[in-house]
């Protein structure tokens, strides 16, 4: 069996029916469910890949583009990000699969596929090939496409004190101004994030952005305002 025919499987024998009408309902999915968990899934995909190791990037990317163009279930694409991120085929996430993951950010246009992408794959590639990735991603963050503004936004979730600032203030700015909430959302979320590696620098960033909307704002400073909460 080939690794969607053998990750479809085990969803299958997995499958909750249940659950899957409660996951479809609460992501809003025009495409069903199994009915399966995030983490089960992940351990489904996982010892799929191992059990089906592939020779090359190449074989690697059909794998991950059959799992996602010809995906019935929602699992079926995460399955196709968590190939993509499988640790085993990391050094292939390099700049010649920026193509790969704009496919994926713009068919998949909803925050449970482009987040888990932005923050562990895309961070991935810009820490490993800083120079074309930074380009690449100052071009997404004043792309018309929300999602590809949200993945600029999002890449450095994980980067700590590695965080290149001026890269994350040049993928916020532009979308500062806009009314769209997965954009304001965003923007708050990678703040805070930021907040706990270097509060001042995002104390300085709000302050010197008033056109923050509220809930880039609140999102923010929350664990900013909680650590000065717990500490009085």
């Amino acid at each position: 069996m080939s690794i969607r025919e053998s990750v479809i499987a085990a969803l299958r024998d997995a499958a909750d029916p249940a659950r899957a009408l409660q996951q479809q309902a609460y992501m809003k999915s025009d495409m069903p469910y199994f009915g399966v968990g995030v983490p089960q899934c992940r351990r489904i995909a996982s010892a799929v890949f191992r059990a089906h190791p592939l020779p090359d990037a190449r074989a690697w990317e059909t794998a991950i583009l059959d799992l996602w163009r010809n995906a019935a279930h929602r699992e079926e694409r995460y399955a196709a990000i968590e190939l993509l991120l499988f640790g085993r085929y990391s050094s292939w996430l390099e700049p010649a699969r920026v193509p790969l993951i704009e496919e994926l950010v713009v068919t998949g246009a909803w925050w449970d596929y482009v987040d888990a992408i932005a923050g562990r794959g895309v961070g991935t590639m810009l820490a490993a090939h800083p120079r074309p990735m930074k380009a690449v991603l100052r071009e997404w963050a004043k792309d018309d496409n929300i999602w590809k503004r949200r993945t600029a936004i999002l890449a450095q979730l994980r980067a700590k004190r590695a965080t290149d600032t001026t890269l994350l203030a040049d993928a916020i700015r532009p979308s500062i101004g806009e009314s769209e909430f997965f954009l304001r959302k965003g923007i708050g979320w990678a703040l805070r994030e930021y907040s706990k590696t270097d509060p001042a620098w995002v104390r300085a960033f709000v302050k010197a952005h008033p056109e923050l909307s509220d809930l880039s704002r609140r999102e923010a400073l929350k664990h900013l305002e909680r650590t000065n909460a717990a500490n009085r």
